[in-house]
């Protein structure tokens, strides 16, 4: 028989991350592959990127209505309840072998949650890594305790999720299946970008990408330094429409209105996996504070400035640069990321992220892993000697 293996995607950024392991699911002649979409993947709002999915050729399977028109915590925390009702109906009739998740976004809460109700294996993509300015990284921690295989991008997430007392047979180095797409797909040459984008390219833009800071009360707090520094720009900027969190709106609002009044610049709600490949090939610069200037941008050596609080912590390669959130520290990192010796430091550098070689090796670990009854009982981390200590010692 078939092994069902039933994935969840809920926006354009993780889809484009799950594209490889998808095709690749899909063709494997033992694999009843289910696609669930959800969340902004069904907004108008968010370009109802639903529609890419299916120019892809992708049967979906399920279409979970759940995100309030919303730009506040209480609307994330209800768009979380929502998912719970409509996916235990679904997840309730298909029973699949194994629910394949991936990253940190807070709506993967509930077919977490879901799932473990109803004794589905869960197998989580990109744990053990760390971004300490956004709820994104308590996220990513429950899905992993909740989860039975892991595949993570870097040996240190690895090791960190072993650490967290799972165990070592369950967890995998995959790579970052997003970087699948430099190796299998066929990016896009700089007239053919140009044409698709109405974009003029003989200036290499910076490519700006700045979510809300979801761990702070105010999640737009860093804007004001983000946009004055942006303001002392003189190169041509794109920016890419920010994740359906709150404070997003006041975000996209904020951006129109700079662009604006800046009579030049392009905002792109949503961007296919090629063709924002494609645009960091040919970007002279990356700025913001996505995940995307930490996993993607060194495959390219693009120099990368990582703003602020929300990716504190997280794992780069030497092609980004840190800065706070002050104007005058932004404006200091993207003169140093521009200048001919920081590019120059940065020939010859590899993607800690992975290889593109990350879809292989997820879809040989589903397709081979053992069933729910030993996937579904986990063994309790050893504890080393010494580790029970009592108050006062």
């Amino acid at each position: 028989m078939k092994k069902t293996i039933a994935v969840i995607t809920s926006s354009r950024a993780d889809y484009s991350h799950l594209y490889w392991p998808l095709r690749d699911l899909a063709a494997h002649p033992e694999v009843d592959l289910r696609l669930i979409a959800m969340g902004p993947h069904l907004s108008p709002e968010y370009g109802r990127t639903i529609g890419e999915i299916e120019k892809d050729g992708f049967r979906i399977d399920a279409r979970i209505e759940c995100l309030l028109s919303s730009d506040t915590d209480v609307g994330m925390a209800k768009t979380i309840g929502v998912a719970t009702l409509s996916l235990a109906d679904v997840l309730g009739a298909m029973r699949p072998d194994i629910l394949l998740l991936i990253a940190d976004r807070y709506e993967m809460l509930a077919p977490a949650a879901v799932a473990l109700a109803l004794r589905i294996p869960i197998a989580h993509i990109e744990g053990g890594e760390i971004s300490q300015g956004a709820i994104d990284n308590a996220v990513r921690d429950a899905l992993t305790k909740i989860s039975h295989i892991h595949f993570t991008s870097t040996e240190t997430a690895r090791c960190r999720v072993i650490s967290m007392g799972e165990e070592a047979w369950r967890v995998h180095r995959a790579g970052a299946p997003s970087l699948d797409h430099l190796r299998r797909s066929r990016l896009l040459t700089r007239e053919e970008l140009e044409s698709k984008l109405s974009l003029d390219l003989s200036r290499p833009p910076v490519v700006v990408s700045y979510h809300p800071v979801t761990l702070l009360r105010d999640p737009t707090a860093e804007a004001d330094e983000f946009f004055a520094a942006l303001a002392a720009l003189r190169d041509p900027l794109v920016f890419c429409y920010p994740n359906a969190d709150a404070g997003s709106r006041a975000l996209i609002e904020r951006a129109r209105a700079f662009l604006a009044a800046r009579g030049e610049g392009r905002l792109f709600i949503n961007l296919d996996a090629v063709t924002y490949w494609s645009l960091l090939r040919h970007a002279g610069l990356m700025l913001g504070n996505s995940s995307s200037g930490i996993m993607e941008t060194a495959s390219f050596a693009l120099p990368t400035v990582n703003i602020g609080l929300r990716q504190k912590g997280r794992e780069h390669a030497r092609n980004v640069l840190d800065a706070e959130a002050r104007a005058e520290a932004i404006l200091a990192a993207v003169r140093e990321a521009q200048s001919a010796e920081f590019r120059k430091s940065l020939a010859g550098m590899t993607n800690p992220y992975g290889d593109g070689h990350a879809a292989e090796r997820i879809v040989k670990v589903l397709t081979t892993a053992p069933g729910a009854e030993v996937l579904l009982i986990k063994q309790p981390a050893s504890e080393s000697p010494g580790s029970h200590v009592t108050q006062g010692e």
